[in-house]
């Protein structure tokens, strides 16, 4: 295994560079900032932080709730996405003959719950659109396949599987696999046609896990706060092996805060279209292939080795990242900044390639 390699920190870029201004496009974080009503809300709460946090998170469980109209039983929640699904992998993967089945390349930390439990890693190569092949991740299903991981939109391409092709892998695959719809990026891709919700299956389908962040369309990745719609079953044993009090007293307070927001969040998903659709067309001017992304980021094919430009972008001050770790070495990945941010990375991008 290898550690998880974050896109870099401002501080750090400045520093070894020598610069002053630094715009950082390389972690899908929410450029508009956090929230106002999770940041009084933080306030607020930081007269309590001599006291242990709620263990059950029971106050921020209750608001999800009532915004997804679901019992409080079956909602889980966690220290970032990240927690839980090392919690899944924790819950169901107890043999070496044990499986993961994740798309090729999609969020690296899948790969991690597979390796800490020494299990079959079975990736599925993508299509040549970049989307995951649902058919084929279908079809590589066994009576040993204990988890799959669908990132809808998918990280790191943006692209998305339709509810027809979730209702046949569903209807498919063994009911002793668990089918994690990752949707940490669901408020970007909601109006998409054809998108799924994993509210919609729950019912349904009780081996169906639906995954969520406060990290990208709400503003809270320096928080950690992820959550996860699931069966009352998958609910108790994510509650036993759990760390206690997992989710911080500020950052429970701040979700809590966030989820009230919804103009902030239009917000948001308005400055995010009006972004990707200027990258969109940069990208194809420019002589790139841009994939469609319905993610606050974008992937484009720039038509040559990636690696040499993002680092010329480097020094010029703009972090993004290079599809080369992902075994796309042609491709640029690209986060939704301010209007200013992307000013700036216009600019460096079109000097950078002249």
């Amino acid at each position: 295994m290898s550690p998880y390699s974050p896109g870099k920190p401002i501080d750090e870029v400045k520093r070894e560079l020598g610069l002053d201004r630094v715009v950082k496009l390389a972690s899908n974080e929410n450029p508009l900032g956090p929230s106002p009503r999770a940041v009084e809300a933080v306030k607020a709460a930081a007269e309590t932080l001599h006291l242990y946090p709620d263990a059950s998170c029971f106050s921020l469980r209750e608001a999800l709730a009532a915004k997804y109209g679901l019992p409080m039983n079956q909602i889980v929640v966690g220290n970032g996405s990240d927690e839980i699904i090392h919690l899944l992998g924790q819950v169901f993967l107890g043999s070496s003959d044990d499986e993961i089945i994740v798309g090729d390349p999609s969020f690296v930390r899948y790969d991690a719950a597979a390796g800490l439990a020494n299990c079959v890693l079975t990736k599925v190569p993508l299509t040549t659109d970049m989307r995951l092949d649902i058919p084929a991740m279908a079809a590589r299903t066994s009576e040993r396949t204990k988890l799959m991981f669908i990132a809808n939109p998918n990280n790191p391409t943006g692209t998305i599987v339709s509810q027809v092709e979730i209702e046949g892998l569903l209807q498919s695959v063994p009911s002793t696999t668990v089918v994690v719809l990752d949707e940490a990026y669901f408020e970007f891709a909601q109006g998409a046609p054809g998108m799924p919700n994993s509210l919609d299956y729950l019912s349904r389908f009780p081996n169906v896990v639906g995954m969520r962040t406060m990290s990208k369309a709400y503003g809270l990745a320096g928080l950690r706060v992820g959550y996860a719609f699931v069966s009352p079953e998958i609910s108790d044993a994510i509650d036993r092996a759990r760390e206690p009090f997992n989710v911080n007293i500020l950052a429970q307070a701040a979700a809590i805060g966030a989820l009230s927001d919804d103009d902030y969040v239009a917000r948001t998903v308005a400055m995010n279209q009006a972004g990707l659709d200027r990258l969109t067309a940069l990208f194809k001017e420019t002589g790139g292939t841009p994939y469609e992304s319905h993610a606050n980021f974008i992937l484009a094919d720039i038509g040559r080795p990636a690696e040499p430009v993002f680092q010329a972008l480097l020094r010029k001050g703009v972090i993004t990242r290079s599809g080369h770790v992902l075994g796309l070495p042609n491709c640029l990945r690209v986060s939704v900044g301010t209007p200013e941010e992307l000013d700036i990375f216009v600019e460096s991008y079109r000097e950078v390639l002249a």
